[in-house]
């Protein structure tokens, strides 16, 4: 099916009649740490990619490249990744072979950005029962997201390195978009940042040119609802905390 036949006609003047649907789809997005077994139908990965590509993209650049992870190809890079960030730990001087392509965090942390960020942190680890001397627990924590949390698949997500910064506005559009039809679909998700330390290893695996570069992973399937680390919900500051309404 090509995404021309998705199209509602016209669309300026399609109603979407359930916003309560739309809502709980957002609502309900959230990262999930634990995953199924359970193997997603490859159509279903297919129809909801094809959804998501009606995100909006400066100029219709559409920059977004995706590489679909399972089986055989998943484990291996598993693998890989793993090894590395183990050995990384063991000899942190290895730190300089791994570089990401983007500055995904700021150099110096302010508040209130960096008071969210341990908010977040602790509260993870706290569910999880993981003290701050625990290194060895949040190591194999942290590990758990190269091991995609055990999701039956994996995503890559590239661009070209001669796009520009408001390609990345884009795709995070196009992110979004994916979550947000894979609630639709039963599914839940986790995107990945983590991976961006690693794309020296994860792009001749998943067959990436040397002018991509890698933008984040994502991991999908079906959560398991009795794991304790899916227990944990971040907060959200009010809207009224940040907009400012000009009349």
């Amino acid at each position: 099916m090509k995404i021309t036949d998705l199209l509602p006609t016209p669309q300026v003047s399609t109603a979407v009649h359930d916003a309560a649907s739309v809502d709980a789809a957002m609502l309900s997005r959230y990262s999930n740490r634990a995953f199924l077994p359970k193997p997603v139908d490859r159509a279903l990965l297919q129809s909801l990619l094809q959804v998501a590509a009606r995100a909006p993209s400066g100029t219709n650049t559409q920059p977004w490249k995706v590489y679909v992870l399972q089986g055989a190809s998943r484990d291996a890079l598993v693998d890989k990744v793993v090894a590395a960030h183990d050995a990384l730990a063991a000899d942190p001087s290895l730190a300089a072979q791994y570089r990401e392509e983007y500055d995904y965090y700021p150099e110096k942390w302010v508040s209130p950005y960096i008071d969210r960020r341990r908010e977040c942190g602790f509260g993870l680890y706290g569910v999880l029962g993981l003290g701050k001397g625990d290194k060895a627990g949040m190591h194999a924590q942290h590990q758990r997201n190269y091991r995609f949390f055990d999701a039956p698949v994996g995503l890559m997500f590239t661009m070209d390195k001669v796009m520009g910064r408001g390609s990345l506005l884009d795709y995070g559009m196009f992110l979004q978009n994916i979550m947000l039809a894979a609630r639709a679909r039963g599914l839940h998700t986790c995107p990945q940042a983590a991976w961006n330390g690693f794309a020296k290893i994860i792009l001749p695996h998943i067959g990436a040119g040397d002018e991509e570069m890698l933008v984040c992973g994502m991991s999908m399937g079906y959560a398991d609802e009795g794991a304790l680390v899916n227990t944990f919900a971040t907060t959200r500051v009010d809207a009224q905390d940040f907009t400012s309404w000009l009349e």
